[in-house]
Parts: C-alpha cells; structure tokens; sequence
C-alpha cells in the first residue's frame, strides 16, 4: 500500500510537472488578447485602431504558425534526444521568444517574429508533453493525468484573464509596464517546466526502445515506486510490446503511416484535433474580450465577464479531471459535449442576433446580455468536460510505439494548423459575421458529434500495448486484434 500510495503521488508530480506545459499553452493564449486591447500596447508599437483587426490577427496567428512548424521538428528531436531533454530545450527556446516580446522595441515586426520563435518552443512542447504522460501512467491513471494538461491549460488562462484585468484597472495606460508585466510572467511557467524536467527520469518506452534497459527498468521503478512481480510483469510486457514492433516493420520510413491500420490511427488523431479546434473554444480563449463586446459593448466589463469566463474554465475542467476522466466513456464524453456546445452555440447566435450589444458600455447588464453569457458559460463547461482535456490522452494513446511519435506530431499539428488558420480568421468573422459567428461554431459542433459516434475506437482502461494489437474501428470487440 505504501508503496502504491507513493507511485501515485510520483505518477501526479510527473504529470503536474510536464502539463506545465499546458499552463504555459493556456497563460500564452489569454494573455494576447487582453494585451491587444490596452492603449498602451498601441501606443508603443505605433498603430491605429485602424490596424487592430490585423494585429490581433498576426500576433495570435504568427505564433500558431511556429508552433505548427515545431510539431515537425519535435519528433526526430525527441526520438534522438528523449522526451526530458526535448522539453528542457523547448522551455529554453519559449523563453528568449518572450523576453524579446517582453522588451518595447516600438517594433510589431520584431514583435512578431518573437511570437515566432514563442511558438516553436510551444508547439514543441504539446508534442512531447502528451507523449512523455502517455508513456509514464498506469493505465488506471493514464486519461486523469493525460487530462491535467487541459486543466492545468484553463489554469494558465484563467492567470492570465486575471494579470489583463489587474493592469487594465491598476496601471496607467501612459506606461509601458501595463503591457510588459502580463507578457514577461510568461518566462516563469516555462522555467519551472524546463527545470522541472531535473527532477523526473526519462520514458521508461523511450529508453527501452533505445536498448538501454537498465534506466528503463529503473525509470519504471521509480514512477512505479515499486519492483514487486506486478511491476517486473508491466516492464516485460513494455519490452516485448516495443521489439515486437521493432521487428515487425525494422528501418522505420514515413509512408508506414499511410498503410492499413496505421493509417486509420494517424487520420483520427487529425480530425480529433481538427474537431477540438473547430469547436470555437479557443478562439474564445484568444479572444475572449473581442467576443463579450458583442454581448456587453466596449468598456473593460468585457474583460471582466472574460476573466470570469476563466474561472468557469478552471472549475468545470479541474472537476471533470478529478473526478469524471476515468469514469466516462471517452467516446460517451466527446458525443456528449459535442451536442451540449451546438445547443448553447447556436441559441447564443439566435439571442444576439435578436438583442444586439450596445455601441457603449451601459450601467446595468440588459437580460439577454446575462442570458448569453450563461450560454457560452454553459458552453465552455461542456467543452472543459470534453473537447477541452480528452483529445490530448486519447491521441497519445492509439498509436504504437513503433509510430507514436510521429503519429502524435502529426495529429498536435493538426492542431495547430487550424489553431492558426481560426486565429488568424477569427477577428475578422467576429468584424464581418457578428453573431453568425456563433451560428458557424454550432453547425462545427453537430458535425463533430457525428464524426465521433462514427470514426472513434473506445480506449478507456485499456493497456497502450492492446490499444496497439487491436483493431481501430468504432464498435471493435477487445478480442479483434491487428494480423
């Protein structure tokens, strides 16, 4: 029991130091666009409000292009170097991108090329986060902790809705600091992830598909915090899990992704974060301030209602982890929350097409404006019980270990392709579109609800080894293996 309990609070302090990861992911996300909003911004850099709609396009969508760019480089990086050594050197290249972003150079193009260089350390570090948790976790525990990076994404945004509030109200729009403080507390989250990484071992997978056995066996000893029979039975299982499929397929080439069943888990894992982002949840994290003026007009109570949105995010997310993740179908979750986002999505469209915002901040919130920001409350708590932090376990898990790397570069690529492709065209739906924004999510939503009841195999309480030998297929029986 002791020696249990103390696995459990190794397998937490693992996953808690490598979804810091995720808190620097979600600190980065709502802390632009709160920034974009505040005079002093404008003023350093130099643009009219003329400009707004494109800065805010290319500040957001410069740095998903980086990251998309990283999802690319981090798998031969990882796989040469280890997943602790991979996300050291991503923490290391996120904070020279922010202290360039954190210096008033009265510059938006060095501005942007810093948010540039921010992304390729992030989008280095959502690939190599996943992984190392897949790899580390009992079973049992694999989609609670796989989860905290969503969590511990809606605590990095709920920091930073907050930081935008505080300096909007305390700091005065003449100095430069209103905008510099929220932007340099990037650089802690990602020191603590990169040194952090000191106090871990590496991927017992990794290290027993590097032939280095002996820091395997020791690396599952100490997350296990155990060497009793059950724990020799878990590494002889890894080990002959990862040199079946050495020699299955030796001299690993990239068309293998495109054969048979591989092929099939590649695509899913695509389309799941495809799907995660066309829900519109994150274009109301970049966003957020943007989207309440057309609920509550201009004035810092959008900001406000946004910061509050963040808690809502917290809360719902940190429960669902907590004590929903490993108790819910992962296909169930995801049907699910993808019904309940269309609901409150395109009544949200209806409410503000009927009951427009005011051009001015008003004294009191009208009805319709409280009814609304229920709705995309309501929404975001659906989201955070699904979309939000099931896509990251459930896409590192289908792949084999043969192909995980590259299966789950490609599928957090997706992501941030279309993480850039809706940050970059988000502004200008909320500018031409107005309340059809809404429409459009909640038509995304129903799609995904459909893909998912008829594209995604069920994974919870599996091994990664018997995900690996099972066929892909939505309603396949655990006996139906891969020939």
């Amino acid at each position: 029991m002791k020696g249990f309990t103390l696995g459990k609070v190794r397998a937490y302090w693992l996953g808690s130091v490598v979804c810091f990861g995720g808190f620097l992911f979600g600190y980065d996300s709502g802390i632009v666009g709160g920034v974009l909003t505040l005079a002093s911004f404008e003023s350093d850099y130099r643009y009219g409000s003329g400009a707004g709609t494109r800065t805010n396009s290319l500040s957001v969508g410069l740095q998903q292009l980086g990251a998309f760019v990283a999802c690319f480089l981090a798998w031969p990086l990882t796989d040469k170097l280890g997943r602790k050594k991979a996300l050291m050197l991503s923490a290391a290249v996120f904070i020279i991108g922010a202290i360039i972003q954190t210096i008033n150079t009265h510059s938006l193009t060095a501005f942007y090329i810093a948010r540039v260089i921010a992304g390729l350390g992030l989008g280095t570090a959502t690939v190599v986060v996943p992984m190392f948790n897949s790899e580390m976790m009992p079973k049992e525990m694999r989609g609670q902790v796989g989860s905290f990076f969503q969590w511990f994404y809606t605590f990095g945004i709920f920091v930073s809705y907050w930081v935008d509030y505080g300096v909007s109200k305390g700091i005065s729009t003449h100095n430069s600091s209103q905008w510099q403080i929220p932007i340099g507390l990037q650089i802690l989250p990602a020191a603590f992830l990169g040194l952090g990484m000191l106090t871990l071992p590496e991927s017992t997978r990794w290290l027993t598909k590097k032939g280095r056995h002996d820091e395997a066996w020791k690396s599952l000893q100490w997350i296990r915090a155990d060497s009793s029979q059950a724990t020799v039975d878990e590494m002889e299982e890894i080990r002959f899990g990862v040199e079946a499929e050495g020699r299955a397929t030796e001299g690993f080439q990239f068309k293998e992704l495109l054969q048979g069943e591989n092929f099939k888990r590649v695509l899913a894992a695509f389309l799941v974060f495809t799907a995660q982002q066309a829900t519109g949840a994150t274009a109301f994290a970049y966003f957020g301030p943007q989207y309440f003026k057309l609920i509550v007009g201009s004035g810092d109570r959008s900001l406000l209602v946004t910061a509050i949105f963040g808690a809502v995010k917290v809360v719902a997310c940190g429960t669902f982890v907590l004590w929903f993740s490993e108790r819910l179908s992962r296909r169930q979750v995801l049907i699910g929350g993808a019904v309940v986002m269309s609901a409150c999505q395109v009544t949200t469209a209806a409410v503000v097409k009927s009951f427009p915002a005011p051009a001015e901040q008003q004294a009191t919130v009208s009805s319709p404006a409280i009814a609304t920001i229920a709705l995309i409350y309501l929404f975001v708590v659906a989201y955070n019980f699904s979309w939000g932090p099931m896509p990251w376990p459930y896409v590192s898990e289908i792949f084999s270990a043969r192909i995980r790397e590259p299966g789950v570069a490609i599928g957090v690529a997706s992501q941030w392709l279309w993480n850039f492709v809706f940050s970059l065209t988000t502004p200008y739906m909320i500018a031409s579109l107005g309340w059809g924004t809404f429409l459009v999510w909640g038509i995304f939503d129903i799609v995904i609800a459909a893909f998912t009841f008829f594209l995604l195999k069920e994974t919870r309480g599996l091994s990664l080894e018997h995900i690996a030998q099972s066929r892909f297929k939505p309603h396949s029986s655990s006996e139906e293996s891969v020939k």
